[in-house]
C-alpha cells in the first residue's frame, strides 16, 4: 500500500504542475465542444489532437495528459447533444436519450444536465480508484477473455436488450435484427466478398454508424416534430426550472449510479467491449431491478434512474479502458488505441513494464484523470444553465438548424454526397419505424456491437475449424450464457408470478 500511495505522490505532483492543469483544462474544454458536435466523437477528437500535441514537442506525459483530458471530455459532451436534442454525440449516449431526452421536454433540462454531469463524475471517481488498487489483478482477468468470450460477451449485451422491449419484444427483436444487418454491409474484411452493395461503390465500406445515429435520432426525431407543426400541435419545451438536481433526487438515483459505475467499469476493463456495451448493460440492470419492485417506473419516459445509469457506466468504462492499455499493451477501445499510435511516437511501448520503466507517465496520467474529471464537473455544472437555453429556441428555428449541424457532420466523415442521401432516406425509415412503435435503441445497438460480434466469432471458429464447442468451453463463456439466459427468462417469470397473484388477488 506504501508503495502505491508513493507513485501516487509523484502522480498528482506531475498532474498538479501549472503546465499540465493548463493542458487538462484546455482538453477537457476541447473535448466536450468535440462531443458536442454529432460525428466527431472521442477518437477523432483524439486523433485530430495527436499531431499537435507532436508538432508543438510537449513532453510525452504532458501529452497524454492531453489526449486523455479530450477523451473524458468527449465522452461527457456526447450527452449535452443526447439530453437536449436527442442526437447522441457518440455510441454510448445513444441509453441517455431514452430517459435524458424525455426529462428535457418535461422542463427538467437542467436537473438532467446536472444529474448526468454528477454521475459521470461519479462513474469517473469509482474507476480511477478500481485502476489504483485493482490494475494489475484486473489486467489477469482481462486475459480470460479471449474471442468466443467477447463474442458470449455481445450475445449476453443482446438479451440485456429484452428489459428495454417492454411488453412488444417482438418489435424489440425486428429493430436489433435490422442494427445486425445494417452492420454486416460493405465488403467482408475475411474473404472479401462485397455483401449488400447492391454494386454500388459508396456501400463497399459499409454504412457509417454516425450516419445511422443521425438519421435515426436526429433526422426522424426532426420529421415527427414537423408533422406536429402540421397538425397544429406545439412543440415547444416547458422552460427550465432548477439550477440543479436537489438532495431528495441525489438519494433518488444514489444506488442506481453506484451499481452502474461498478458494472461500468467491469465492462471497460475488457479490452474491445467499449462504454456503449457498458451503458446498455448498466440500463437494462437498472431496469430490471427496479421494475422488479415498482412495475410502475417510467422508464423509458424520463426516469431519472434511467438517465444516470448509462452515464455512470460510460464514463467509468471509459476510464477503465486504460487499464488493458497500460498494463497489457492492448487498447481497451479505439481511442486509446489511437492514444497507443501517440505513445509510439515518442518511443513509448505500453505494457507490463511500462509500470517499472516510466512510472511518471502512469501515475501522471491516472492522477490526471482525476484531476481533469474535477475539472469537468466544476466546468459543466456552472454551465447547465446555458446549455439548456438550447431548448428556447422556437421549433421552426431548430429544426432546420439542427438538421444543418447533423449534416455537417454527416459530410464531414467522407465528403461525399452519398452519406447525406443515406441519411435522408435511414432517417425516413426511422421515422416509419417509430409510428409504428418499433424502439430505436436495439436497432443501434445491433449497427455498433454487430461489426464486434461477427470479427469475434470468426476468429473463435478459425481457431477451432469450425467447432462451435469453443463458444462454451471456458467457465467465462458458460457463465455468460447463463446470465444471458437469466436475463431472458427471469423477468419473464416474475411477469407471470406477478399476473397470477393479480388473478388470485381479485378472485378473492
Amino acid at each position: 500500500m506504501s508503495g502505491i500511495l508513493d507513485h501516487l505522490a509523484i502522480g498528482f505532483g506531475l498532474a498538479f504542475s501549472l503546465t499540465n492543469i493548463l493542458v487538462a483544462m484546455i482538453g477537457s474544454f476541447i473535448g466536450t465542444m468535440v462531443g458536442v458536435l454529432p460525428g466527431l466523437g472521442p477518437v477523432n477528437g483524439v486523433a485530430m489532437l495527436i499531431p499537435i500535441a507532436f508538432a508543438m514537442n510537449l513532453p510525452p506525459e504532458t501529452a497524454l495528459i492531453l489526449l486523455a483530458a479530450v477523451y473524458v471530455g468527449a465522452e461527457y459532451g456526447g450527452r449535452i447533444t443526447a439530453i437536449l436534442l436527442n442526437v447522441p454525440g457518440e455510441a454510448s449516449a445513444i441509453m441517455t436519450t431514452l430517459d435524458g431526452y424525455p426529462l428535457a421536454r418535461q422542463g427538467l433540462a437542467n436537473v438532467a444536465l446536472s444529474l448526468s454531469a454528477w454521475s459521470a463524475f461519479f462513474g469517473a471517481i469509482v474507476s480511477v480508484v478500481g485502476i489504483i488498487l485493482l490494475a494489475p489483478m484486473l489486467a489477469k482477468w482481462a486475459l480470460a477473455f479471449g474471442p468466443a468470450e467477447y463474442f458470449v460477451l455481445m450475445i449476453f449485451a443482446f438479451c440485456c436488450l429484452t428489459s428495454l422491449l417492454g411488453k412488444q419484444p417482438v418489435k424489440g427483436v425486428l429493430a436489433a435484427m435490422i442494427g445486425l444487418s445494417i452492420s454486416v454491409v460493405g465488403v467482408d474484411a475475411n474473404s472479401g466478398v462485397y455483401r449488400y452493395t447492391f454494386e454500388s461503390v459508396h456501400l463497399a465500406d459499409g454504412i457509417d454508424f454516425v450516419v445511422v445515429v443521425i438519421a435515426l435520432f436526429a433526422v426522424s426525431e426532426m420529421l415527427e416534430m414537423l408533422e406536429k407543426v402540421m397538425a397544429g400541435h406545439s412543440v415547444e419545451v416547458k422552460p427550465s426550472g432548477r439550477k440543479l438536481f436537489n438532495l431528495k433526487e441525489l438519494a433518488f438515483t444514489w444506488w442506481s449510479v453506484v451499481r452502474s459505475a461498478l458494472v461500468g467499469f467491469g465492462v471497460g476493463v475488457l479490452p474491445g467491449a467499449g462504454a456503449s456495451v457498458a451503458a446498455a448493460v448498466a440500463y437494462s440492470q437498472e431496469k430490471r431491478i427496479i421494475e422488479a419492485k415498482d412495475p410502475e417506473a417510467k422508464f423509458g419516459k424520463g426516469d431519472m434512474r434511467g438517465l444516470v445509469a448509462p452515464e455512470a457506466a460510460a464514463t467509468a468504462s471509459a476510464i477503465g479502458s486504460f487499464v488493458p492499455m497500460l498494463t497489457l499493451g492492448v487498447p481497451g477501445s479505439g481511442t486509446t488505441a489511437v492514444m497507443m499510435g501517440a505513445l509510439t511516437l515518442y518511443n513509448i511501448t505500453p505494457g507490463p513494464v511500462l509500470f517499472e520503466t516510466k512510472p511518471e507517465l502512469v501515475w501522471g496520467l491516472i492522477a490526471s484523470l482525476f484531476v481533469a474529471n474535477v475539472l469537468l464537473f466544476i466546468m459543466n455544472v456552472p454551465l447547465v444553465r446555458f446549455f439548456s437555453k438550447v431548448l428556447s429556441v422556437p421549433g421552426w428555428l431548430m429544426v432546420p438548424g439542427i438538421l444543418c449541424i447533423s449534416y455537417i457532420g454527416v459530410y464531414a466523415i467522407n465528403a461525399g454526397t452519398f452519406d447525406l442521401l443515406l441519411v435522408a432516406g435511414i432517417g425516413a425509415l426511422g421515422y416509419f419505424l417509430r409510428k409504428f412503435g418499433v424502439p430505436m435503441a436495439p436497432l443501434v445497438l445491433g449497427v455498433v456491437l454487430g461489426n464486434m460480434m461477427e470479427q469475434n466469432l470468426r476468429r473463435a471458429l478459425s481457431m477451432t475449424d469450425g467447432d462451435v464447442g469453443v463458444l462454451f468451453a471456458s467457465p467465462v463463456s458458460m457463465g455468460l450464457w447463463a446470465a444471458a439466459a437469466a436475463v431472458v427468462v427471469v423477468p419473464q417469470v416474475m411477469r407471470r408470478i406477478r399476473k397470477s397473484r393479480k388473478l388470485a388477488a381479485g378472485a378473492v
